[in-house]
């Protein structure tokens, strides 16, 4: 005999209720910049004041060891407080195949009982925390060079770049003289047409963009590193993809900016090619909480170098999928499984 009541039985079986949202589910409640740079803001605030556990992920390698599967578990407090874990894969020889180079899922756990709330299956997720990233780098970037005009160029005409260059006309366009554009493939111009009709170049090379652009986004899935000049000064270099510079092509550059520095200087990054050649230390580099939370970038010379290098952190993971976790709840997307 069953002796719980029906009240009972109904809330074991809420227990047990997870949401599920998947890549349409992301796509359709689509990507307010602003709203996503102010998530990241609150994440390195409770980053800065100690409010969050983020331990060094893990890389999951078998057979061809360019291929990796990573897990990126996290809590951020503050008035998230949610915690839950980022499986990210990452098999750049996909591209080849016309598959995706990254998979995405992150479960979102109660911060309070650890029970699981959502399950977000959606490369897009990952996509987005890395274009809203990159816009909070750029956004403090221009705060402090008050009414610049920029020429951007971008390499890479994946996903991400793709992405990068949505994100950028779309905050910052009426800042924009013109876009650059490169990739190994061929770009169809239609892909590239700026909202605000910032002109843009796709050009047969990446040299061009990089002499020209004052914002310079690699977003590659390159084997090697192929920048190998030192940047104009006053340049924001936004080291995306991790490994396109030569160790000669850094020379010069002033300020270095990291995420968390213990993830980025491993598994042959950029940072990590500087350090091992003894031209950067942990105390030399800024990370995004100087940025944020001591607006450092005001003191930096307008006619310094920047480079940033961003390995990924699981809390603005974590963050950014609790964020269409709650905006799912609200609107009524996505599934609830039992």
């Amino acid at each position: 005999m069953d002796l719980r009541t029906d009240r009972q039985i109904e809330l074991e079986r809420m227990e047990l209720v997870l949401l599920y949202l998947n890549e349409q589910d992301i796509g359709r409640l689509g990507a307010d910049w602003n709203t996503l740079i102010k998530l990241l803001e609150d994440a390195l605030f409770s980053i800065d004041a100690g409010d969050y556990a983020q331990p060094l992920k893990p890389y999951l390698r078998y057979k061809d060891l360019r291929n990796r599967i990573i897990a990126m578990p996290a809590y951020v407090g503050g008035s998230m407080d949610v915690a839950g874990i980022k499986w990210v894969s990452s098999f750049p020889g996909n591209v080849d195949q016309n598959l995706p180079r990254a998979h995405n899922v992150v479960i979102l756990n109660d911060a309070a009982t650890g029970k699981p709330e959502a399950i977000i299956h959606s490369p897009l997720l990952n996509i987005l925390r890395t274009a809203a990233v990159s816009g909070l780098l750029l956004k403090h970037w221009l705060q402090a060079r008050p009414g610049k005009r920029l020429k951007v160029g971008i390499i890479g005409w994946g996903p991400i770049g793709r992405r990068h260059f949505r994100m950028c006309t779309e905050l910052f366009g009426d800042r924009i003289d013109r876009i650059f554009l490169y990739d190994l493939r061929a770009i169809d111009p239609e892909t590239a047409v700026s909202p605000l009709g910032a002109p843009v170049t796709v050009t047969d090379n990446w040299e061009e963009a990089y002499e020209e652009a004052d914002v310079f986004i690699t977003c590659t899935v390159s084997d090697y590193r192929y920048v190998n000049v030192p940047p104009k000064n006053g340049r924001l270099l936004m080291d995306i993809s991790l490994r396109d510079f030569q160790l000669d092509a850094l020379t010069g550059i002033g300020t270095f900016i990291v995420d968390d520095w213990e993830e980025v200087c491993r598994e042959n990054t950029d940072i990590e090619l500087l350090h091992l050649a003894g031209r950067l230390s942990r105390e030399q580099a800024l990370s995004l909480t100087d940025v944020v939370c001591r607006k450092a970038l005001l003191d930096v010379d307008g006619g310094e170098s920047v480079f940033f290098s961003p390995m990924g952190m699981a809390v603005f993971d974590i963050s950014v999928a609790d964020y269409y976790r709650r905006l799912a709840q609200e609107t009524g997307a996505g599934q609830l499984l039992e």
